[in-house]
């Protein structure tokens, strides 16, 4: 690690050339093996960065040089750059099995296949760090000495540290415990869990979907603690049979499918001791959904965002702290959905400030006492809030308003009314922010076509002040024998309406003159966006080297775009975004280098729908399809994600019915290859069962392989390398992998 205090323009020019000095070396050809194997070759990869209250230290996850899915905890020194391990997972660890409870709330953050450290709690006086590992918690100062908090067989869930560092709550058996540090005492603050009523958690939808991971939130000063009491019993329960490769397990799984009774959530404000209780007015109707919850600075009361079911209306409530009494403040709705965030910033004057999509794109808005004033305008998305200097009067936020591709660090001053944001981060790359509390530092992520993943320190002007990970592709970096640059081409052109202009990104191959086979990969989804301007993948860069063209284009429906892009497919999934799709196919037929008769695609859940979708709407179209764990039937998803764009199924019948991928799936006539695995708890395997019933009564050939114990993310240094050897493999039977020799094989239909 070292110290750098050079300006944006000079650390373009430095990765520069880094570049070109690695570009002279011959590459090494890639293997698959070595796509996936340790260490990444896209560098450390580190995870969880996080700045430590008073600034001082950086802390992150990285992974083992030995073993690219166990995570140590580490801290970097940014006026040094000096880095040491803070605690060693395989020193600390235990190896106790996790609890089911755990395994899958680790799936729905889709870290299911990592080990040792995956997450970690700084003390709000920046003291110590607050661990979980193998079902336990640890609490480390920063010298490296660790004193374990618990020790029991069941598990500890959901840990959190009180805004004055004094408690450490957590979730055992369903209920909430608060440990005094202090004494060592744990205090159960709640009663009445059971099978069915868990304390202090995130129910499947807001985890799965709501992007709501928490249960618990601490008040300033520790003075109240607001705790949710999920009830799941009117939750349906669904049979989902878990099939590993020793055993199989059938589980009782309560999985809300679209059209039927979410979770009851209530929301409880009390004492840390437990007492003086009061549940939170949150309305006469059941059926919505606890979005966020956030704390006023005095910690009078609590700012809570409640969405109706059918997800056109998001209530600001003020729920006070003693009585748990309720005032709607405003509200925000939408002709179709209105799109939760975490951009709610309550400010010392009483004042919110928050992001809307009220004006057709998503922009910041103040509040304050009932006026409501817009901080930002324009054709151009604010993407979210990263950081509130408060005493300086300036918002940080990240947003696509240079390139709808890829995404900056900007600056607003709050206090001039008016004011223009200033862009703080160097285009050409893809930036991630995280701040401290005070909004005066920055982690800053950034990511190019040929450059993974950089990290540094920067103040509030951008400035970068220290690198956390320059991640240089030189010496001895992972990537560094492999390296040679790739020039992906990006651009637009037009969609299926004929005016829109979508984003595309397309890479070719060295194909020594002979026409490229395409492999076209697709999410196509909402809340996604599918070209950006990111690092070439190790994967991407193998299929490179194999001879494949590789083809990307963000559809209409997906996010990043504003209200009249994303909202054509409301209510009409797997229409617009195929035409789309089939609109970029027909444009990438035309370009010089491109076989048209081989071009594949392939996609992964909402991508492998679109699989199915393409290949029904247009036979003959592509060469084949590669479909991973597709949505086949909408009715068998969760409420939020499914009603949010198609409706209730109860009221839209019609429209479930044309966006499933079942009732036309006897037009397929093209090559199918269908993956899943037999574990899969969000995209159910069910969806697959149905497919391939449908398909083998109408006599339609396909291939399929099945991943026996791996859940919706099938991923790991082996089973991702038989994942794709099973694809190749599929593409090059059939005549459509590059050419070996030159000559390219046969089509094979």
């Amino acid at each position: 690690m070292i110290l750098r205090t050079l300006g944006l323009a000079a650390a373009a020019s430095a990765l520069a050339l880094s570049t070109a000095a690695v570009a002279q070396q011959p590459a090494k050809p890639l293997t698959l093996e070595r796509v996936f194997a340790a260490p990444s070759l896209t560098g450390s990869a580190p995870r969880g960065l996080k700045l430590s209250p008073d600034g001082k230290l950086v802390t992150l996850l990285r992974n083992r040089t030995d073993d690219v899915e166990r995570y140590d905890l580490w801290a970097i020194d940014p006026a040094t750059g000096a880095a040491r391990m803070l605690i060693d997972s395989k020193a600390l660890g235990s190896g106790a099995a996790l609890s089911e409870a755990e395994k899958m709330q680790r799936e729905r953050a889709r870290i299911g296949n990592l080990k040792g450290i995956v997450d970690y709690l700084w003390s709000p006086n920046g003291q110590a760090v607050l661990v979980p590992l193998d079902g336990d918690l640890y609490l480390a100062d920063l010298a490296g000495k660790v004193r374990r908090l618990t020790n029991t067989p069941v598990g500890e869930l959901n840990p959190a540290v009180s805004k004055t560092g004094r408690y450490v709550s957590f979730v055992r058996d369903g209920n909430v415990v608060v440990l005094d540090l202090a004494s060592g005492q744990e205090k159960v603050v709640t009663s009445g869990a059971s099978d069915t009523v868990n304390w202090g958690v995130a129910e499947f939808i807001a985890q799965e979907e709501m992007k709501r991971t928490d249960g618990l939130w601490w008040a300033p000063g520790d003075r109240r603690i607001a705790v949710t009491r999920v009830d799941e019993s009117p939750v349906e329960v669904a049979t989902r049979t878990s099939i590993g490769a020793d055993k199989t397990t059938t589980v009782q799984q309560r999985y809300p499918a679209a059209g039927t009774a979410n979770a009851r959530v209530d929301l409880y404000l009390m004492n840390p001791d437990g007492t003086g209780a009061v549940k939170a007015d949150l309305g006469s109707n059941p059926d919505v959904y606890l979005a966020r919850v956030d704390w006023l600075p005095d910690g009078s009361a609590a700012i809570v965002q409640r969405q109706s079911r059918d997800q056109s209306r998001l209530d600001f409530l003020r729920v006070d702290a003693r009585t748990g009494a309720s005032t709607l403040l405003f509200s925000d709705t939408s002709a179709s959905f209105v799109t939760l965030t975490d951009d709610l910033k309550p400010l010392g004057d009483g004042s919110l400030i928050f992001s809307s999509e009220r004006s057709g794109y998503r922009h910041l808005y103040r509040w304050n006492k009932g006026r409501v004033t817009p901080l930002t305008r324009g054709n151009w998305q604010v993407d979210e809030v990263s950081g509130l200097d408060e005493r300086a009067g300036r918002i940080y936020f990240r947003s696509n308003r240079e390139q709808s591709r890829e995404y900056q660090l900007y600056a607003l001053g709050l206090r001039r009314a008016g004011a223009q944001p200033v862009l703080l981060t160097q285009p050409g790359a893809d930036t991630t922010v995280k701040m401290d509390d005070s909004g005066r530092l920055a982690i800053v992520s950034r990511t190019a076509p040929n450059q993974p993943t950089q990290v540094y320190l920067a103040d509030g002007t951008g400035k970068r002040l220290a690198w956390i990970d320059e991640n240089r592709i030189e010496g001895t970096h992972p990537l560094a024998q492999y390296f040679a640059p790739v020039q992906p081409t990006y651009g637009r052109l037009t969609s299926a309406d004929g005016v829109t202009q979508l984003d595309y990104r397309l890479i070719m191959p060295e194909t020594g003159g002979v026409k490229a086979p395409v492999l076209m990969t697709v999410y196509g989804g909402p809340q996604s966006q599918d070209v950006q301007t990111k690092f070439v993948s190790p994967l991407d860069r193998y299929l490179l080297q194999q001879g494949f063209a590789l083809f990307q284009v963000a559809n209409r429906g997906q996010a990043g775009r504003g209200v009249a892009f994303q909202r054509p497919s409301f209510k009409a999934l797997g229409t617009v975004e195929v035409a789309d799709q089939l609109a970029a196919l027909k444009w990438l037929k035309a370009q010089p280098g491109v076989d048209p008769q081989r071009v594949s695609v392939y996609g992964w859940s909402y991508g492998g729908y679109m699989v199915l979708k393409l290949l029904e709407a247009a036979p003959g179209a592509f060469a084949a399809g590669i479909s991973g764990a597709p949505v086949t039937r909408w009715d068998l998803y969760d409420t939020h994600y499914t009603e949010q764009y198609l409706g209730d199924p109860r009221t839209n019948r019609a429209g479930y019915d044309q966006a499933d991928a079942l009732h036309d799936a006897t037009k397929i006539s093209d090559p199918l290859l269908l993956l899943h695995g037999l574990s899969d708890d969000n995209v159910l395997f069910q969806n697959s069962t149905e497919l391939m019933a449908k398909l083998q009564e109408a006599r339609v050939p396909f291939e399929t392989m099945l991943y026996p114990g791996r859940t919706h993310a099938i991923a790991g240094p082996n089973v991702s390398v038989h994942v794709w050897g099973t694809i190749l493999n599929f593409l090059d039977r059939r005549g459509l992998a590059p050419p070996k020799g030159g000559t390219p094989r046969p089509l094979a239909r």
